[in-house]
């Protein structure tokens, strides 16, 4: 065995790794134990709301509401098949109910038609409250008999159904993953390797993820099958190599030739990869950062694991990989190649032209920015709930307007003003509550009118005001004329309350009894309504959720409460602000993530081809197969969520791309050597495996998730995704190499080269092995990357790598 008299960096590197590999599997064992730990730690947001720049009015509004006001748990319950006297029973059952606080329900049309019987339910406690979920349990216990439909936001029952879902796609997954890799596999061997490899790069990710604090259910729901989908490359790469190796060298020796020839090579791929990631960490919708932390991270532990874990597997079971070759399952696809050079004039005409209306087409595809107009393949119980009840019962479109807090008598202007357009059913607030007898909560009465409300004696009635006048500071009040002193009715009989508690003020059984009814109410209207600084009103409104009248008419509600309002202490907050909030960020969030995935892209195919007519090649490909890609949804009129377009495009460019690297690293280097049909030919076979291995899984994996999620943003990411790469492939195999022949010339006129430096000079006589850039004189002169062994006068300047004398025994 010869001895190395000048090792390189990478070798060193990958000497040092795969002789610490017990060390190293020590550690990644300690590792895997603590994930299986840890992966429980990590603390998921259900909400997409979360989400939104902190500087969005919807964001704002929901933090003051969380500050200053209560909001009960509610939940919708629809029971069907059940008669008129059957749905007044069960009304009152649930009504005694302990954790109940409100039932609302009627004979009328809006809460019993066609048999069914709706009803809305207000719980005791806050709506983060875990007391709400288990009175709804006892709900759905005690109704259990009845065909009952609830549809609500409490709990995590929406993330429950999602990790079930995702770990039934996984499972599918890997036994494709196992499939496709006996198929394109050469030795039954190296898959057991390749899949140990993933297992250890996803145990990893997610035991570390609870170090992110706080993860969205997107991420926490695709990541692990995207991240096997999108590093499958590497580890492969890494096979390949030590393969070639050991057909020539010792299996220790094999292994760090092929780990430290794959390094620089799998790093180059991992970077454009990772580039679509770091566009989305420029999205103002801070989900694209939270999916490209974990991605990214998810990356770098397949890397990791690649690196450091695989050259341990491939000294366990690299000597089982040569007992266990077989055939090449993968067909040589010579029809292709030849197809590409006899039409190498005609397909990138046809390509521009399918391409020019794709353009037009995806830049009007429809977006939706909530769930209302989406569809999914499958239905979640939740989601059948919900179609349920609105298929039976209108549910209105409330949104919550948050002022300061001011006179009442400005809020019961802003009200009336907002129920005179068609577009508002009603408005609650404290101005329009009805308390009793006809008078509003915020009414404001003096003391004869409250005495005769409150059926007090007048004289105890005015002694009453006297003490809210000293306790408010109003004594202007006490000194004039008490009699015309008017006070808020809600304000005035928790007053009394307190007073009556205090026993400050005495008063008749019957009269306690009644006070104390009322506290009840007011007290759960106030803590909803009014605030320390703000109150908040309820606004039903006549439009659907979704949609741009609905979108007018919010900022419509803008314009008409800065009438009474400061405009900057203005938020309405609710599902339809949510959306149009999403709508305002991803159109910024569009343009910021296409640029910059574009240009991360650019500069790395600029590097990695030295030319500035290749990249532009190849992004012309990917950016056509996600322009065609989005004018789908268009064509077949199919809205798409916002969010799964973003992620989409940057992963479609960030990966598939490394698909057309494959293809033109591989026509680079052998155009030169045979015939242009040739080169096409070899270089369509040699990317095929490749291409197929990594394009189906990831196709595949996508189109899993976007058929068996009941999530419609998670659906939609794999829906795309799956249709993305399948057309991205379908590209790089019938396209770019047609598109590689016609623009060769003006590839080659637009390379440059980067400056060369010359590390070391080594002159030697006889047989050498050459590994490395080089330039010099072999017989000749020659210039680039060569793997070769050389026999005869070598003069050669090393521009990164090494050369040895080979001393062969004889």
């Amino acid at each position: 065995m010869e001895e190395r008299k000048k090792e390189g960096f990478l070798y060193k590197i990958a000497k040092l790794v795969v002789n610490r590999r017990n060390l190293i599997l020590l550690f990644t064992v300690i590792g895997i134990v603590f994930s299986m730990f840890s992966s429980g730690w990590v603390k998921v947001e259900n909400d997409l709301v979360a989400f939104l720049p902190d500087d969005s009015k919807s964001s704002i509004g929901l933090n003051i509401m969380d500050d200053e006001f209560t909001t009960y748990g509610t939940a919708n319950v629809m029971i069907s098949n059940i008669t008129l006297e059957e749905a007044n029973k069960v009304h009152e059952e649930i009504k005694n109910i302990d954790g109940v606080q409100s039932v609302d329900f009627d004979e009328t049309s809006e809460h019993y038609k066609n048999a069914s019987a709706y009803y809305i339910v207000t719980f005791d406690f806050d709506e983060d409250d875990n007391r709400c979920v288990d009175t709804l349990e006892i709900i759905e216990n005690n109704f259990e008999n009845y065909d009952v439909y609830i549809s609500t936001d409490l709990g995590n029952s929406i993330a429950e159904i999602i990790d079930q879902e995702v770990a039934v796609i996984m499972v599918i997954v890997a036994i494709i993953v196992l499939l496709v890799l006996l198929l394109t596999s050469k030795t039954f061997a190296e898959v057991p390797v390749l899949i140990l490899t993933f297992l250890t790069a996803i145990i990893l990710n997610v035991g570390t993820n609870f170090l992110l604090g706080e993860i969205s259910f997107v991420s926490n729901s695709v990541t692990s099958i995207l991240q096997l989908a999108l590093s499958l490359d590497y580890a492969v790469i890494l096979v390949n190599r030590f393969k070639e190796e050991y057909e020539k060298l010792p299996l220790k020796e094999a292994v760090i030739e092929a780990l430290s020839k794959a390094i620089p090579e799998i790093g180059s791929s991992c970077l454009t990869t990772i580039g679509g990631m770091v566009a989305m960490m420029f999205m103002q919708f801070k989900l694209g950062q939270d999916m490209a932390i974990c991605l990214i991270k998810a990356i770098i532990f397949a890397i990791l694991s690649v690196f450091l874990v695989m050259p341990g597997l491939l000294m366990i079971f690299g000597k089982w990989m040569k007992k266990t070759e077989h055939k090449n399952l993968v067909p040589k696809i010579n029809f292709v190649g030849k197809f590409a050079h006899k039409t190498r004039f005609v397909v990138p005409v046809l390509f521009i032209l399918i391409l020019i209306p794709c353009i037009f087409l995806s830049s009007s595809c429809p977006y939706a920015y909530g769930y209302g107009n989406l569809e999914t393949a499958k239905l979640n119980d939740i989601t059948i709930a919900e179609n349920m009840i609105d298929d039976n019962f209108n549910n209105p479109n409330m949104v919550a307007l948050v002022v300061p807090s001011d006179d009442y008598e400005i809020e019961k202007k802003l009200i009336n003003e907002l129920e005179s357009y068609d577009e508002v059913d009603y408005t609650m607030g404290l101005s329009n509550i009805e308390a009793m007898d006809g008078y509003m909560l915020a009414d404001k009465l003096n003391p004869r009118e409250f005495s005769e409300l409150a059926d007090l004696d007048y004289e105890v009635a005015q002694l009453i005001y006297i003490a809210y006048a000293a306790n408010e500071e109003k004594y202007s009040e006490i000194i004039s004329d008490i009699s015309t002193y008017k006070v808020p009715l809600i304000d005035m009989f928790l007053f009394v309350c307190d007073q009556v508690d205090s026993g400050v003020v005495s008063l008749e059984e019957e009269q306690v009894s009644m006070l104390k009814e009322a506290k009840e109410q007011m007290n759960v209207a106030k803590v909803q309504l009014q605030g320390e600084n703000y109150n908040r009103l309820l606004i039903y409104l006549n439009l659907p959720e979704s949609g741009e009248p609905t979108y007018e008419f919010i900022d419509k509600i803008y314009e008409i409460t800065s009438k009474y309002y400061n405009s900057d202490q203005i938020y309405v907050v609710g599902n339809s602000t949510t959306e149009q909030d999403f709508k305002i960020s991803f159109e910024i969030d569009n343009d910021v993530v296409s640029i910059v995935s574009i240009l991360i892209v650019l500069v790395v195919l600029l590097f990695t081809f030295k030319s500035v007519g290749m990249p532009l090649v190849l992004l012309l490909v990917i950016q056509g197969s996600i322009w065609i890609n989005f004018s789908i949804p268009y064509i077949i009129d199919s809205p798409i969520f916002f969010m799964s377009y973003l992620v989409v495009s940057s992963i479609q460019m960030g990966a598939n791309i490394d698909y057309a690297i494959v293809m033109a690293s591989r026509y680079n280097e052998i155009k030169d050597k045979m015939s242009k049909k040739e080169a096409i030919i070899e270089t369509i076979n040699f990317a095929f495996p490749t291409i197929i291995t990594s394009g189906t899984i990831l196709a595949v994996a996508g189109l899993l998730i976007g058929s068996m999620s009941s999530e419609a943003a998670i659906c939609g990411i794999g829906a795309n995704l799956g249709r993305g790469t399948i057309i991205s492939i379908i590209l790089v195999m019938f396209v770019l190499p047609q598109l590689l022949l016609l623009f060769e010339k003006i590839v080659d006129k637009s390379s440059f080269s980067l400056p060369k430096v010359a590390l070391e000079n080594r002159s030697s006589i006889g047989k050498v092995k050459v590994n490395g850039k080089v330039y010099g004189d072999v017989k000749g002169k020659i210039y680039g990357d060569i793997n070769a062994v050389i026999d005869g006068d070598v003069n050669l300047n090393i521009i990164a790598g090494n050369i040895i004398e080979d001393k062969e025994e004889e």
